[in-house]
């Protein structure tokens, strides 16, 4: 049952055709880390993204993404989910955005940083919608673990200001600080993201990527920072 599961994955998490956001590997040989979001399927949808980083490394020939489904909890004991996939699908029908786009020297062993990361991820056997542990705090963890990525999340990726029992920490992106009370409630400013307010989840900022909002996300384009 398990093995069938796995093989259904795609299927199972609503992975549809590709939004040419990403370099074809058969075509670019250099290393490239791409973080992508959607708007999650239902209700949820209507506030919050899943998010995922997916990597090519140098001559790969296909992506690999990592990422957490909360409901691969019923069958393992983990939530992460390192597989081979166009970075770029459709996920429920929902197109990606992407935050975070690195090519080319130094990438390579900015991938060797983001597999440790995620290996060592602390939340693996959880998984909360809200605050958080959910998808938006792992790649949340990879950001503040690879800080080079400057990923700059919307305000819509609900958990990504989640970081357990600590109350001070790196934005989200790795750069700056953060101030966060379960998730539910915090500040936070950097050079990517500008300055956030997050009340009950819910994040108002301004920044160099434009106004952040609840529910909308963004009104502007992401900061792909240096």
């Amino acid at each position: 049952m398990r093995a069938l599961l796995i093989a259904l994955l795609p299927c199972l998490t609503g992975i549809a055709a590709a939004a040419d956001l990403a370099p074809d590997p058969a075509q670019v040989r250099e290393p490239v880390v791409q973080v992508y979001g959607a708007r999650t399927r239902g209700a949820k949808g209507l506030f919050g993204v899943h998010t995922w980083v997916a990597v090519k490394p140098a001559d790969a020939r296909e992506w690999t993404v990592y990422e957490v489904i909360g409901w691969r909890l019923r069958y393992s004991d983990s939530a992460v989910v390192v597989r081979n996939r166009d970075p770029d699908a459709n996920w429920f029908g929902s197109e990606p955005e992407l935050y975070a786009d690195k090519r080319g020297a130094g990438v390579g062993e900015l991938i060797r940083r983001i597999d440790e990361a995620a290996k060592s991820y602390p939340y693996a056997a959880e998984y909360t919608v809200w605050p958080g542990p959910n998808s938006n705090t792992f790649t949340a963890w990879i950001g503040r673990a690879v800080p080079e990525l400057g990923i700059d999340l919307p305000a819509t990726a609900i958990g990504k200001d989640f970081i357990g029992a600590s109350i001070f920490s790196r934005a989200p992106s790795g750069r700056g600080v953060q101030l966060s009370l379960g998730g539910v409630f915090g500040l936070s400013a950097s050079g990517v993201e500008g300055l956030e307010l997050n009340l009950l989840s819910l994040n108002f900022g301004i920044g160099p990527s434009g106004l952040k909002l609840p529910m909308i996300g963004r009104i502007g384009s992401p900061s792909f920072a240096p």
